[in-house]
């Protein structure tokens, strides 16, 4: 892959790339170890392509997805990882997903409920990280229930135990995480979403970046850069993309 002058422009018209950090999803990032800088599968994508792009890499860092996403529409950052959801579609150039994980809920283990089919009803409500991509979609599917939204995605579990919600939304990892921490919680068995985690560039940086992203990706797949970050970083419960 050569980036010609004109796409390094597009990518890094600060002449750094700055690439905008979720580290609200552990699947792709978190803080290391010990300290304070970001390690993870996203960050090991973004120095990839800074490498190729032959430019410096900066890290924009946030909390929540609704943030990062915010910095990428603002134009604050020049690229970012995020689950591909239509409403996020409107401004962003989204690749095909890298890495494909599960939309889960979670409920107490007196609940009655046991299956997806039974959660969208009126007596429900449901909490969701505010902006993620699992609340996009339930706020497009979900036609009986209450949404509640929560300040992040790491408060979600929290938030159903403290007000007494019925259901919980997330990510299967991070409410496998949280329910460790708790008696009595149980997931439920199958997921109601995949959630596909793309990259993503401004939409006005034009086509030809877009065009160049997405080729970056296939190749960072098919030559198992994405399954080496995924061990190396103890990733489980996700899977690689398949070919776009």
């Amino acid at each position: 892959m050569n980036a010609d002058a004109s796409i390094i422009r597009a990518f890094a018209p600060t002449g750094k790339l700055r690439a905008s950090i979720n580290l609200g999803n552990p699947i792709l990032a978190n803080r290391e170890s010990g300290g304070s800088r970001p390690v993870g599968i996203s960050v090991d994508l973004a120095s990839e392509l800074a490498k190729r792009l032959g430019v410096e890499l900066e890290l924009v860092v946030f909390d929540t997805a609704r943030k990062s996403v915010e910095a990428i529409t603002e134009e604050r950052a020049d690229i970012g990882f995020f689950a591909v959801d239509p409403v996020r579609g409107a401004e962003i150039a989204f690749t095909a997903p890298y890495i494909l994980i599960e939309g889960r809920y979670l409920v107490r283990n007196e609940s009655p409920v046991t299956l997806n089919e039974q959660v969208d009803v009126v007596s429900n409500r449901i909490a969701v990280g505010q902006g993620t991509a699992y609340d996009l979609f339930l706020t497009r599917e979900i036609k009986a229930a209450s949404l509640v939204r929560t300040a992040s995605s790491q408060v979600v579990v929290q938030t159903f135990l403290d007000e007494g919600l019925e259901v919980a939304a997330g990510v299967k990892q991070v409410l496998e995480m949280e329910a460790a921490k708790y008696p009595g919680l149980r997931l439920l068995d199958e997921a109601f979403m995949i959630i596909r985690q793309a990259m993503g560039v401004p939409k006005s940086r034009g086509s030809d970046a877009a065009r160049f992203l997405a080729a970056f990706v296939e190749d960072m797949k098919a030559g198992g850069f994405v399954a080496q970050a995924m061990t190396r970083h103890g990733v489980a419960g996700g899977s690689v993309a398949p070919p776009a």
